[in-house]
Parts: structure tokens; C-alpha cells; sequence
């Protein structure tokens, strides 16, 4: 068991949090309707106590307070998004009223001492362009474009470190492929054409990043990325070649398209091989091999909760007719997060950072979220009201502990940014599952109040000494 790990002092440490979880304020500064506030107004009783998109964590009126909340901690970088829906209106024109308030975001967050990465993107889908098709159409994936460029444009000046997507692996997933969020779709060839938009939305996004570059547009380090969560896949001890075809093909759709796209700028042969002679084409046009080119990234963001265990699927095809490729695989020996319904396994942060060095070398990355969603913490105040979340504590220093030896062993990893730092709102989960070391009651107008693992935090980011 290690006792301590040291990890260099150039490592930055950070929040990980997103504009639609965070900002609230969901009908004001010209801010449209996103997929999420459709579904939230259409059918609230999908919401964890039915608390819909609407609320976040208020971050908009406390923005200040948050950033300081940051600082005091020791970290010194953020990421979050801007949202389509407040940024640009119906016309794709900007919002000035949108543009305006992140402008004042980004300015408290420098002057508080972050450094704040920003992302374009985060499942925050304009609903009006959802009834054009959502991501199966391609002038949505212009409309991002279009985005991409007027956000480069408009705060080159004040933004160093962008990024276009947050998990774009979870759309095609959960929305298309599970038929779990809106638009409640299940068929695996639609989502195929959704994953390869998406690819293709960031390549034109990066395109963008480039020229605007070229214009003098963006600061002179200004540097580009990509988040998914990725996942590292593990199977039976004692595989056979189907068990080892089944990971070769989630690792193929869920991990590598990604990698293969940032760092290649093309999308790997051996899966578009399988999904072809599966039946399964995808809706590639004349030019998109050199629109995909333009894919490449600076570095990369890594969001780490859980692997992926799969073994041989029984059936070539679902009961809806739907290819599968592989059926998961319940590890003997694994730790849980009963509260998420997540596997807990440090290690793969580590076989992940070490896929990098070899199959990707040079590829530079941070974790980009890791966190512990846990359910009903007032369970575990003392009798002070500390929350005692010693448990959030062990899953950071496990992680930390990973990821120390995975850059001791050559893996180019620079920081750590956890997910969310401050309590926020979660898609249908809501506030179920807490994941702050900074708590928000929502009973006294969201104040936030600190939890035992702060204190913890503080002494991590001032040492590099995780113990």
C-alpha cells in the first residue's frame, strides 16, 4: 500500500465545474432554451426532487465568492463552459447581453488569482436546434462552427486555454444509443451519425481555433483541447479472442475515436472497418478526411470516474435489432460507490496515462474531472455540522497516488482538477449526489459551507505531498 507520493511542483490543481450546472439565471441575459430546460418544463418529475435546469448552483450571483472559495484552497486554474444558448442567439448572431456577463466571469476570475479554462461545449444542445436534428444534422454542426468562431473572437484576448467538448462520447451513448436523455432515441446507427458530427463539429472547431490564431484573434499560448471521459477497458483474466474483441471495440468507440481524432486528425480504421461490415455506414461527405485533419489538439483533458469491464456479448444483435458489440463484465474483486452505482478503480487512471505514453507519445493531459458523488452527506455531520466525508478524502489521495506514479513513469501529465469542488446541479440526479468539498444548502439561499476534506485540500495543493 503506498503511504505517500510527491508530485512535481509545476502541477497545477483546479475546479472542474460547467456553465448549465453552475450559472442558473436560465431566462436572463438573453439566454435561449437549451434540451435541458425543454426537458425540465415538459416533464419535471424525470428530476431528482424535481429540481430541474434551472437552478445550478447560483454561480452567476456568487461568482466572486466561488473564485475566492478557489483560491483559499490553493487552486489556481478552473475550468467551466460558456453556453451556446447564452452566447449566440436564434440567428447566430451574438448575444451581447450573454457576452457581456462572461466577460465580467472571466475578469473576477483573473482578478481572484484563476487562471479559467474554458470549454464550448457541455450537452447543452440549443433546443431550437434539436428540432432541426440535433447533432444528425450537419448544419448544426456549421452552427457550431459558428459558435466556435464568434466565442474564439470574442474572448481570444482574455482566455488562454480552450476547449470544444466536454464527453462527447456521452450524447451518442446516453442519448441515442440508451434512449436515456432527450431525445430519447435508441438506435445505434443514429448514433453512430451523431458521434462522427460530433467528431466533425470539433475539427471545424479547431479549424476555427487556428484562424482566429492566425488573426492575432487569441493570446500568443493560447492552446486548445478536448474532455472525454475517458474509460479504460479491462476484461476476464483468462480472455478469449471474443472477450478481447469485445474490448477492442469499446475501447475503439468509447476512447480511441477520441484519441485517434486529436492526435492524428483521423478516426481509427479498424472500428470504421467493423462498423462497415456490420452495416453501418456513416454520413461522410466528399472533404471530410481533410476537415477531420484539422482535429489535432495541444493536449487534453481526462475525466476519470470508473473503467470499463466487458466481456463477449450472447447476441450479435439487441431485441430492437441494434448491433452489440460486448456485455459488461462484474469484476469479483470491485470496490464500489453504491451511491453513483459507479465502480471505484484508481488504478486505471494510471493504465490510462500509461496508453498515452505509448500509443500516443508526446500527448500532454491533466485530469480533467475525477470526483465522489455521495449520497444524503448530512448523514455524516458531526456534531459541529463538519461533514466527515473521510471517504471523498481516500478517493482523491487514491487517484493522486495513481497518478504520481503513472508521471514517475514518463506519462505527461500536468494537473488535477476536481469534479465539482462546490456542490452543484446534475442532470436528473440534481443534488442527489453531493460531489463538493464545498457544500451548498439549498435550504438558506445556496451558501456554501466548507466539509472536513477542505482543509484536506489546502494542505495538498500547498505540499504536492499526497498522504
Amino acid at each position: 500500500m503506498i503511504k505517500k507520493a510527491h508530485l512535481p511542483q509545476q502541477f497545477f490543481f483546479g475546479a472542474a465545474l460547467s456553465g448549465p450546472q453552475t450559472e442558473g439565471a436560465w431566462k436572463q441575459y438573453g439566454k435561449l432554451e437549451s434540451v435541458w430546460d425543454r426537458w425540465s418544463q415538459d416533464d419535471i418529475d424525470c428530476f431528482h426532487n424535481k429540481v430541474g435546469s434551472y437552478v445550478g448552483n447560483d454561480m452567476i450571483n456568487r461568482c466572486e465568492e466561488d473564485y475566492q472559495i478557489f483560491r483559499s484552497l490553493g487552486l489556481t486554474t478552473a475550468r467551466t463552459s460558456i453556453q451556446w444558448t447564452r452566447l449566440v442567439d436564434q440567428n447566430g448572431a451574438l448575444n451581447r447581453a450573454g457576452a457581456d456577463l462572461y466577460h465580467r466571469m472571466i475578469a473576477t476570475a483573473k482578478r481572484e488569482g484563476i487562471d479559467l479554462f474554458i470549454n464550448l461545449y457541455h450537452f447543452d444542445m440549443p433546443a431550437y436546434l434539436l428540432d432541426r436534428g440535433g447533432w444528425e444534422n450537419r448544419e448544426v454542426v456549421e452552427a457550431f462552427a459558428n459558435y466556435a468562431r464568434l466565442a474564439f473572437r470574442e474572448f481570444g484576448h482574455e482566455v488562454h486555454c480552450w476547449f470544444t467538448f466536454n464527453e462527447p462520447i456521452v450524447e451518442p451513448e446516453n442519448s441515442y444509443t440508451k434512449g436515456l436523455n432527450i431525445p430519447f432515441i435508441r438506435d445505434f446507427r443514429r448514433a453512430c451519425a451523431v458521434q462522427y458530427h460530433i467528431a466533425l463539429a470539433h475539427s471545424l472547431a479547431a479549424r476555427e481555433f487556428r484562424l482566429a490564431k492566425a488573426a492575432g484573434l487569441l493570446q500568443n499560448d493560447a492552446k486548445l483541447g478536448l474532455v472525454n471521459n475517458f474509460a479504460p477497458p479491462y476484461t476476464k483474466s483468462s480472455p478469449t479472442d471474443a472477450d478481447l474483441d469485445a474490448v477492442r471495440m469499446v475501447d475503439g468507440l468509447h476512447n480511441r475515436w477520441w484519441l485517434d481524432l486529436v492526435t492524428r486528425g483521423s478516426l481509427p480504421c479498424d472500428i470504421l472497418d467493423t462498423l462497415g461490415k456490420r452495416g453501418i455506414s456513416l454520413p461522410i461527405r466528399p472533404g471530410d478526411e481533410e476537415l477531420l485533419s484539422f482535429g489535432t489538439v495541444d493536449w487534453l483533458g481526462f475525466n476519470y470516474y470508473e473503467p470499463m469491464r466487458v466481456q463477449a456479448p450472447d447476441n450479435s444483435i439487441d431485441d430492437e435489432g441494434n448491433p452489440v458489440f460486448a456485455k459488461p463484465y462484474v469484476w469479483s474483486k470491485r470496490k464500489m460507490n453504491e451511491s453513483r452505482g459507479w465502480e471505484i478503480y484508481p488504478k486505471g487512471i494510471y493504465d490510462f496515462g500509461m496508453k498515452i505514453k505509448r500509443d500516443y507519445p508526446g500527448l500532454e493531459f491533466f485530469v480533467s474531472e475525477n470526483g465522489m458523488g455521495v449520497e444524503n452527506e448530512d448523514l455524516f455531520r458531526d456534531d459541529e455540522g463538519l461533514v466527515q466525508d473521510d471517504y471523498r478524502i481516500a478517493f482523491i489521495r487514491e487517484h493522486l497516488f495513481w497518478i504520481a506514479r503513472a508521471i514517475d513513469e514518463g506519462a505527461n501529465c500536468v494537473g488535477y482538477h476536481y469534479w465539482a469542488v462546490i456542490d452543484n446541479w446534475s442532470w436528473t440526479n440534481a443534488f442527489k449526489n453531493r460531489y463538493g468539498i464545498i457544500g451548498v444548502d439549498l435550504a438558506h439561499n445556496y451558501e456554501r459551507y466548507e466539509k472536513k476534506s477542505a482543509a484536506w485540500m489546502r494542505k495538498l495543493t500547498a505540499t504536492h505531498v499526497v498522504e
